[in-house]
Parts: C-alpha cells; sequence; structure tokens
C-alpha cells in the first residue's frame, strides 16, 4: 500500500529556481507550475503538466532545471490523494530518457551513454569544431556540403556539453527516486502501477531490486495493460540469454489477452527468445503489424502507445533468423499503418529488415532487388501525399537511398504516375 506524502512540495521554495535555465532561459515559473500539479482543478492540472512538457522537457531534450524538479515530481506522484499521478509518472520517464522511441527496442545502454557523455564533455571545444570542419571538407557534393556547412554553423559546443551533462544529470536524478517508485507498484490504481512499472524499465542499474518487484507484481496483477506494460519492462531489464527469466515469461505467450501476449512476445524477443518460442514470437509480433492489440483503459505507454511501431522495431532483433517473415510482416504493418507519423518506425524498422543497417551503395536496378524488397518499395510508393510531405519521412527513405519523390520513387519501381 502507498501512503500520502505529508507535503510533496516541501523544499521547493529552497530552491533558486531564476538562477537555474531550461528551454525559454529562466525557470521562475517551475514552482508555480508544480504547484499547479496539484491543484484540484482538472484544466489547471493538464495545463501545468503542458508547460512542463516544454520548458524542463522541450522535444526531448533536458535542461538544468530538469533535475532539481524530479524529487518534486516523484512526491506528486506518490501522493494517493492527488490527480493524474499516472501522467505524471510519464513526464518522469521522459525527464530520464527523452522520447523512449530511441531506445528502443533494445532498451537504455547505460554504460555507453556515460562513456559518451564523459568523453564529449572532456573534449576541447577548439578540437571538436576543427573535427567538424574536416566533415564539412570531406563533403561529397555541392549539396551535402551545405547542408554540413549550416550544421557547422549552428553548432555550439559549450552548449552541447552542458546539455549532454544536463540529460545524463536528469537521467540520475529520476534513478535516485527508483524506491520511491517501486513502491507505487503496489498502488491501487492500475495507471499508475503501469507508469511506474513503465519508469522502471529505464533502469538496468537498479534491475538488481526492480527486477524482481515487478515479477511480484505480475503474480498478482489483474489489469492487462498493468500486466503488459510490467511484462516490457521486464523484458528490456532482463539479460539477452537468460533462459530462467524467458521460461517465466512463456505461460503469457497463452494469455487470452492479445496485449499480454503481444507483451511477452515483446519481451521476448529483446531477451533472446529460446527456439521453442520462435514461432509465437514471430507470430504475435506480426499480428500486431496487422492489428495492434487493444491495451484497454490503463493502456501501454511504451513507443507513446503505438504498439505497431514498437513491433516493427522489435522484429528487427528476430531478422537474423527469421528475415522473410519479419520483412514480410513489416510490409504489411506499413501498408496497414495510418498516414502521417505513425508510417514513421514501420518504415524505418522495414527498410532496415530489407537492407539492413546501412544505405546500398548505389542503389541497385529494381529487378536485381529481393521480392521483399521489391513489396516494400511497392508499398512505400504507394504512401499518400500526407506522409510524404513529412521531412522526418522523407528522411527515412533517404537514408536507404531511395528517391525521395514520389514520382521519382514510383519510377524506380516500375510503377505508373500517381
Amino acid at each position: 500500500m502507498t501512503t500520502e506524502a505529508k507535503d510533496p512540495l516541501a523544499g521547493l521554495d529552497t530552491i533558486d529556481w531564476a538562477a537555474l535555465g531550461h528551454a525559454y532561459g529562466s525557470a521562475a515559473d517551475v514552482p508555480g507550475l508544480l504547484r499547479a500539479l496539484c491543484a484540484a482543478d482538472e484544466e489547471e492540472r493538464l495545463g501545468a503538466l503542458g508547460k512542463l512538457y516544454t520548458n524542463i522537457f522541450h522535444q526531448g531534450s533536458r535542461y538544468e532545471a530538469t533535475a532539481h524538479a524530479v524529487p518534486f515530481l516523484a512526491r506528486i506522484a506518490a501522493d494517493t490523494s492527488l490527480a493524474d499521478r499516472d501522467a505524471v509518472l510519464g513526464l518522469l520517464a521522459g525527464l530520464a530518457i527523452g522520447y523512449d522511441e530511441a531506445h528502443l527496442p533494445g532498451g537504455v545502454d547505460t554504460a555507453g551513454w556515460r562513456s559518451r557523455v564523459a568523453e564529449f564533455v572532456a573534449r576541447d571545444p577548439a578540437e571538436v569544431l576543427a573535427e567538424f570542419d574536416r566533415f564539412v571538407a570531406e563533403a561529397p557534393d555541392e549539396g551535402e556540403r551545405r547542408a554540413r556547412e549550416w550544421r557547422r554553423q549552428m553548432f555550439d559546443c559549450a552548449y552541447e556539453q552542458r546539455a549532454a551533462a544536463a540529460e545524463l544529470a536528469a537521467y540520475d536524478a529520476v534513478r535516485g527516486e527508483v524506491p520511491a517508485v517501486t513502491a507505487l507498484l503496489a498502488d491501487a490504481d492500475p495507471g499508475v502501477r503501469a507508469g511506474a512499472a513503465y519508469v522502471l524499465g529505464w533502469f538496468p542499474e537498479e534491475a538488481a531490486g526492480t527486477l524482481p518487484a515487478l515479477l511480484g507484481l505480475l503474480e498478482r496483477e489483474t489489469d492487462p495493460g498493468a500486466t503488459a506494460t510490467a511484462l516490457v519492462a521486464v523484458g528490456l531489464l532482463g539479460t539477452p540469454g537468460d533462459a530462467a527469466l524467458a521460461a517465466r515469461l512463456r505461460p503469457r505467450l497463452a494469455a487470452g489477452e492479445a496485449v499480454v501476449r503481444w507483451a511477452a512476445a515483446t519481451a521476448l524477443a529483446r531477451l533472446g527468445h529460446p527456439a521453442r518460442d520462435a514461432a509465437a514470437v514471430l507470430a504475435e509480433l506480426a499480428a500486431a503489424q496487422a492489428e495492434p492489440p487493444s491495451s484497454g483503459a490503463t493502456g501501454v505507454p511504451f513507443h507513446e502507445g503505438d504498439l505497431r511501431g514498437y513491433s516493427a522495431a522489435s522484429l528487427t532483433l528476430l531478422a537474423d533468423r527469421h528475415p522473410d517473415e519479419t520483412l514480410s510482416a513489416a510490409t504489411d504493418g506499413l501498408a496497414a499503418a495510418a498516414s502521417g507519423p505513425a508510417v514513421f518506425p514501420v518504415a524505418a524498422a522495414a527498410l532496415r529488415l530489407a537492407f539492413g543497417d546501412e544505405r546500398p551503395t548505389p542503389l541497385p536496378p529494381f529487378a536485381e532487388l529481393t521480392p521483399g524488397q521489391r513489396r516494400l518499395v511497392g508499398v512505400l510508393a504507394e504512401l499518400d501525399e500526407h506522409t510524404r510531405s513529412w521531412v522526418n519521412f522523407l528522411e527515412i527513405v533517404d537514408a536507404w537511398g531511395l528517391p525521395r519523390q514520389r514520382e521519382a520513387l514510383r519510377a524506380y519501381a516500375g510503377l505508373p504516375p500517381g
């Protein structure tokens, strides 16, 4: 059972928020927003939450003030007298890792992250900029040179070093709240239990304590969304190849709820499923490409609830054993996905399954592609103009050397003009 925090905002005014920075400069507005999160009025609470998503978490970035806000958010999430605690847990996860899509399907590589930040912040800015100048000079053509030059002009090394340190500090601030978040696995609200499981899935350094707690939750949980979220978190925290853990998750592949079967398959794919589970894991991930399972009222917060996109990413973990089947399933998902941003993760996964991690140079003639590659290109060429109007999508296509323009792509595939 959770207990009410006596005062979730104790100590708020001891911090010099005005001296701290966020996306819009001084963080003097943060205390008022944290107080508004505790308000009785729903509109006031949700408005404050939205503003925190734009200032201490701006388009995935975290800032100097972010880590200072974390303890208060954790206590708000733990106070059972307050509302929207599941949403506050979602914000906490974002403050720790940014957009979770960047860490899926493998989970957070904390050792690599810490090493990269330590190396980067220790570098001489002049050395970094000289390296950037060489990058510009080595551009293969004028168009690429201009693009690199623009990136060079926009790059502020000192700012980027501070930002890298601030983001890792935010992650560690949320890590410091892991014991309090773990306690919320026993909360009466299934949304809070799911939110707590979601947060815990991003801290592999704490797995010795959190993994048993999540497995304990699975033994007693009855809500499908919370069960599915806990299963995915267990998969992210477990060690790949852990046969004993895989054996504990295996029975969930036969669960009555489709979302629980999907979550078990997602977890087992990340753990490196035993051969005996291969058909069931592949079948569940492929089924989610055709029609993602409903996650019910509680929902599954991973990948912003986009289970098709997450499933497509998970299929890449099975590609070495099932190359044709995974590509076919991802292509099915691309054909079935709604237009716009929902297409992006599926398209990226399908292209990776079709062509590998690096763009083919030069792009082979269409006739020399495999049947699976040709089918994928054909589906890409049929996508609507709304999807193609997004720069994000064009960059995904361009990363594998395919024509950006729809008519050029259709011509490459031997299709008539759209």
